[in-house]
């Protein structure tokens, strides 16, 4: 009779039933709109129209914007933002952070004070000389100028001669700002990073 011997030491292959097509295509879809809605909650994509912002950015760029920043710190002197239109809250304005929450803000002859400090704009070089609403005075009478409330920002395009912006419509309220442009997608040749060169006071120079 013939003997089949059995190794006791060496395991038996074990078997794992496979996974159902199904089970994987559900994976997939589930992992894609997690990355979508976190993509979504975070980044925001921006077409530029028109050219209040310009030479900064010009008519047709596309612009990456954050989001998420401002969940975590208020708006700064200088940011590029993406705000609610005052006129129109269904669209999208875009403008710069100029004065914030608690300051007073005169603006002479094209000057921009930031409580009696001239305010140095490096991003304006190569712009046409401001000299349209070129003036904003306290209607109060003070010196130093129109003071900003709190939770509220002045903001401005960078064509000050082509821009409406917080010489006409007042400071905007912090909610009504939502994100911050930070990447320049196209045009291609002028992709990459928007910071730039951020405004900076001077010291006192306005007199009383």
């Amino acid at each position: 009779m013939l003997h089949v011997l059995h190794d006791s030491s060496t395991a038996a292959p074990t078997v794992r039933p496979a996974r159902s097509l199904l089970a994987e295509i559900t994976e997939v879809l589930v992992l894609a709109l997690a990355i979508y809605l976190v993509v979504g909650f975070a980044i925001q994509t921006v077409h530029v129209v028109g050219t209040s912002m310009y030479p900064t950015l010009g008519n047709g760029d596309y612009l990456i914007a954050n989001k998420l920043e401002y969940h975590f710190h208020n708006p700064q002197r200088g940011d590029i933002i993406i705000m609610r239109d005052p006129y129109d809250q269904s669209l999208d304005f875009i403008k710069r952070v100029i004065g914030l929450p608690g300051e007073r803000i005169l603006i002479r002859d094209g000057s921009i004070y930031i409580n009696g400090r001239l305010l140095h704009e490096p991003y304006l070089k190569g712009n046409e000389p401001w000299t349209v609403d070129a003036n904003l005075a306290d209607p109060g009478g003070n010196p130093e100028g129109l003071l900003i409330p709190n939770g509220y920002y002045f903001v401005m395009g960078d064509n000050r001669n082509h821009s409406s912006d917080s010489r006409f419509f007042g400071p905007v309220r912090r909610d009504e700002i939502e994100a911050r442009a930070i990447f320049r997608v196209l045009p291609l040749n002028r992709g990459g990073g928007i910071g730039g060169p951020a405004p900076f006071l001077g010291a006192s120079l306005l007199a009383a």
